[in-house]
């Protein structure tokens, strides 16, 4: 990131000014930050976000283009692709209806974005994968960590622990009926303490805090590669007010979302975003639709949205390059984020339907 002040892509007027306050390269604009940014040259935070925006996407080119020069251009075939994409393992939801119709659970190295009312079980679903994703290989998990970025305040410590609590318990059943060595030695040190000591927990207060947080991201996976989920729950609640210029916000999403592509890919790990629903006006009828307009739905990979019907809380599949388009109903329990269980069957005089072989019986 040497590269010099004068070569970058910015308008004339601001290379002069990063010039005369005595900037000489992109890596001291980086390590500024925006907010310093913003009080050493006179200019809004907003314009020095989107200034270093700029500043690391041209870096982030000019690493591809060396890694080029030199031979390095990554080549592969759509086989190796394939089984690449294979071996990406899923972090399961303890819900076996959506960890089917999403094709075997949230996918590493993918955007999935999560969309509903407030209360239908968003944040909850978020806090049960920052547990699951530490699930042990020999339970069917991917021995990770997480790092949760929470823009409204919706983590509640309490609700983690009952959901670590039951999930430690749901391992420790496995390995009492299987009784294998690796099952026993792995719940040693997978315990209600190790999972809230590796769920890192940021709290963003707008907008600028998020993009500046996202974009410090990588540097702190560098130093924690055992990270394989990043959860931002809320990315649509700093940039629903305070935001008089829409075209600024738009770039500013845009980049948002590329930088996150980049996390997912270089450090093998499941984004997972929440976002609210906002109304659509139409000439007959008004619709809830996913918030941030249309070209934000471009960022994610997979969207679910989160319903009700009546009562029961729905997931809808809503997109997916692999999986079809499905619905299947959930519960929020005291565990966490689990099935809907089927009512018990009772016996009465329905049995005959459910026995062909027993014969009717007869009144004489």
């Amino acid at each position: 990131m040497q590269r010099e002040v004068g070569s970058l892509p910015l308008a004339p007027g601001l290379r002069a000014r990063l010039v005369a306050a005595g900037f000489q390269t992109a890596q001291e604009l980086l390590e500024t930050g925006p907010c310093g940014l913003s009080k050493e040259i006179g200019i809004s935070k907003e314009e020095a976000l989107e200034a270093l925006q700029v500043v690391r996407q041209e870096c982030h080119g000019d690493a591809a283009r060396t890694a080029g020069a030199s031979g390095a251009t990554r080549k592969c075939t759509a086989l190796e692709l394939l089984e690449e994409e294979q071996a990406q393992g899923f972090i399961i939801t303890f819900c076996s209806a959506l960890d089917n119709i999403l094709g075997g659970g949230v996918q590493l190295t993918k955007i999935t974005e999560i969309c509903g009312a407030p209360g239908v079980g968003k944040t909850q679903l978020c806090m049960q994968l920052a547990v699951d994703v530490q699930i042990p290989e020999c339970f069917g998990g991917v021995a990770g960590e997480a790092v949760f970025i929470d823009t409204e305040g919706s983590f509640m410590v309490d609700r983690v622990v009952d959901i670590a609590t039951a999930c430690v318990q749901h391992c420790q059943l496995i390995a009492e009926a299987h009784q294998e060595e690796d099952h026993l030695k792995a719940l040693e040190t997978f315990s209600l303490e190790s999972i809230l000591s590796h769920i890192y927990y940021f709290r963003c207060r707008d907008y600028i805090e998020l993009l500046a947080q996202v974009y410090l991201l990588p540097d702190f996976l560098s130093e924690h590669s055992k990270v394989r989920l990043v959860v931002v729950d809320g990315i649509a609640f700093p940039f629903r007010h305070d935001f008089e210029d829409l075209s600024l916000r738009t770039r500013l999403l845009n980049g948002l979302a590329q930088q996150l592509i980049i996390i997912a890919n270089d450090h093998k790990s499941a984004v997972v975003l929440t976002n609210q629903m906002t109304t659509r006006i139409g000439q007959s009828q008004s619709t809830l639709v996913p918030a941030l307009g249309e070209s934000w739905g471009h960022a994610a990979t997979v969207r679910l949205i989160f319903h009700w019907d009546n009562s029961q809380r729905l997931a809808t599949l809503y997109k997916s390059p692999s999986q079809k388009e499905s619905t299947i109903p959930y519960h929020i329990t005291s565990h966490g984020f689990r099935d809907v269980q089927p009512p018990a069957v009772t016996q009465n005089a329905e049995d005959t339907e459910m026995n062909p072989r027993k014969r009717p019986r007869r009144e004489k």
